[in-house]
């Protein structure tokens, strides 16, 4: 993980350093995400949840090749409902259906590539292709007291969008948790990591 975090790091720097050949633009961003947790066993059903984001997001293309970065800061609400009582377990202790809420500072790095070159249709419409890492750091959770939560995680995501009339941008994502998110206090050894679908809609200035 250390490797590949100093990679990107190795790419940033790189594409900052090209910075006076690229083109920068930033702007708001405003979305929906449907996210679940993946346990490491079936010990309960989970279900989806619908949760949203908001933050900055900001794009680095290069002229002409179609390649560049995009990375943004952002705030996520995540999560899932966990039907905990279906086992004796926890609900000796009172639990049933619970929303588990994980509340991120999200920092997603992606590398990009843009259809710039169509006789003039990208003007209109510019089909765009992404991945990269998710840095998501936890700044607040539902209390349930059955789950450990852990400080943060990372995610792996691939999405592809469409910039509309050169300002406007929507896309879809999906985002696998590459660390857990949370484990049972009880059983230590049962966590889950993140899975979400993300869409997204920005405005570049």
């Amino acid at each position: 993980m250390k490797k590949i975090f100093r990679t990107l790091v190795c790419l940033v720097l790189l594409a900052v350093s090209a910075s006076a050949s690229a083109q920068f633009r930033y702007g708001p961003t405003a979305g929906v995400t449907i996210s679940d947790l993946h346990f490491k066993q079936d010990l309960f059903s989970v279900d989806q949840a619908v949760g949203g984001l908001a933050g900055i997001t900001a794009e680095m293309m290069f002229p002409g090749i179609g390649f560049g970065i995009d990375f943004g800061l952002q705030y996520e609400l995540r999560g899932a409902f966990t039907n905990l009582g279906e086992r004796k377990l926890w609900q000796s202790e009172g639990y049933g259906r619970e929303h588990v809420m994980l509340h991120y500072v999200s920092l997603p790095i992606h590398l990009r590539f843009k259809w710039t070159r169509m006789d003039g249709l990208e003007d209109y419409i510019a089909p765009f292709v992404y991945g990269g890492p998710e840095f998501g750091f936890l700044a607040g959770h539902s209390r349930i007291d059955a789950y450990d939560y852990a400080g943060g995680e990372v995610g792996l995501a691939v999405g592809l969008g469409a910039e509309l009339f050169k300002n406007w941008q929507v896309s879809a994502a999906y985002c696998w948790g590459m660390t857990y998110a949370l484990k049972t206090a009880q059983l230590t050894n049962l966590s889950a990591q993140n899975r979400t679908w993300t869409v997204r809609f920005a405005y570049l200035f």
